[in-house]
């Protein structure tokens, strides 16, 4: 994981009971925490590790609209005015910049993509346009790549993902939530069929609400209840460099790259063509739901055969309460980083924008993404256990929807208005 990850003090001592318990302490659980209670909602949230402390402190940072499915832009676009005051919010900066992201079309294929995007939203007033070459290269000085265009959002943008979570979290506790650190939940209690509690490794605490946000982790606790959540695993590698001169404040990416200004001076580069597909059994199990998926995506998956199925078989599936559950077993899936996809990234993006020749790596990490057979996640109820919610499948890009994320969950939680429509998150579509 990044070395920049901030820690957050949390108690040991569980409560007796409490109003709803979050599983899970990323992004959008403590988001989740945060918004009960804003509202005076007794709130326990339940971490095995420690905060942010697997894909919402691994990720890119990027807050953006561009390129999302349409149904999933409002999220976004809530997620944009969250973000916008989240500095008064949770009492300090999270490194929040509306700098605009930028995608580049190789060729006009590509551009035709982005350019169909645009029909897609154009209702949404995003303010997204297609960029020429010249205006490209005005807005990105110093490159030499031959691009047919990109589309363009200046409205979107990036913080510091090894900082939001925790800042949020401890938010949250100021506000009134109990945050747990190191302490797993085994498995839901429940009465006459509804949720009634939580079984940790600690102990029981009574709810009458539980709001998983387990990210990855979540197929798993739920298929021990006997519920089928599909999602499948996909690894970004991610690379920081040092302070460097670079080209833009702008977030950019292209075929088999893409940047995005550190707050430290440095640059946050990924391969942006190229994730390690670590084959596992639920791909035997729920492969199928993923063939839409595959065709077009498959020259950028790096398949990992082998070890990574291993240790994925020997994690139980089912247990009880008195068990030792692979959430104790495996407390932070930290995999190590794909180097060679690295240089990879370096070397297209120096191709590109020769000024990152002066590019030194100052740290790497990798993050396990729980991709969703459509890659929209799901934010919704589960009917067939009364009194238990998800938000969970984000495949990738949830830390910049992930504080309006959280906070649609509080909202299903609390069973009142909803900050935007849930439908295009319900389970049921699968």
């Amino acid at each position: 994981m990044t070395r920049m990850l901030e820690s957050v003090i949390t108690t040991d001592e569980l409560p007796e009971s409490t109003e709803v318990v979050i599983i899970g302490g990323g992004i959008v659980g403590v988001s989740a925490a945060l918004a009960l209670a804003e509202r005076n909602i007794p709130v326990v949230l339940l971490e095995k590790g420690h905060i942010g402390c697997e894909q919402s402190s691994r990720n890119l940072g990027w807050i953006r609209k561009t390129s999302r499915h349409a149904e999933d832009v409002p999220l976004a676009q809530a997620a944009d005015r969250i973000w916008a005051t989240m500095p008064e919010r949770v009492g300090r900066d999270v490194g929040y910049r509306q700098n605009g992201i930028m995608f580049l079309a190789p060729n006009e294929a590509a551009l035709a993509v982005h350019a169909n995007w645009l029909k897609s939203v154009e209702s949404l007033s995003l303010g997204s346009r297609l960029l020429s070459q010249a205006e490209i290269d005005r807005k990105i000085p110093g490159g030499k790549g031959k691009w047919a265009g990109a589309v363009y959002t200046a409205s979107d943008g990036y913080a510091e993902a090894a900082q939001a979570a925790p800042a949020i979290a401890n938010a949250a506790m100021r506000k009134g939530a109990v945050l747990v650190q190191g302490c797993a939940v085994r498995m839901l209690a429940t009465s006459a069929g509804k949720v009634s509690g939580v079984i940790t490794e600690k102990g029981e605490i009574r709810c009458k609400q539980v709001l998983l946000a387990g990210g990855a982790w979540s197929r798993r606790f739920l298929g021990n209840h006997g519920v089928e959540l599909p999602t499948l695993p996909l690894i970004c590698t991610v690379l920081r460099t040092t302070p460097m001169q670079g080209p833009t404040d702008i977030a950019a990416g292209g075929p088999d790259f893409s940047f995005r200004k550190h707050q430290d001076g440095g640059f946050i580069i990924t391969q942006r063509g190229g994730l390690d597909c670590p084959i596992v059994p639920d791909h035997l199990r729920i492969g199928m739901k993923y063939l839409d998926q595959l065709g077009p995506n498959r020259k950028m998956l790096r398949i990992q055969l082998g070890k990574p199925f291993l240790q994925d078989l020997k994690l139980a599936r089912r247990w009880k309460a008195t068990d030792i559950t692979p959430f104790e077993q495996m407390r932070v899936r930290d995999p190590a980083a794909n180097n060679g996809l690295n240089q990879e990234a370096l070397t297209n993006l120096r191709n590109a924008w020769p000024m990152f020749e002066q590019a030194q790596i100052a740290e790497a990490w990798a993050g396990w993404i729980d991709i969703t057979p459509d890659s929209i996640p799901v934010i919704d109820h589960v009917r067939s256990i009364p009194g238990l919610t998800i938000a969970t499948g984000f495949s990738g890009h949830g830390f910049g929807t992930g504080p309006a994320a959280g906070q649609l969950a509080a909202d299903l939680v609390c069973g009142g208005p909803t900050i935007v429509d849930p439908a295009p998150y319900r389970f049921d579509r699968f």
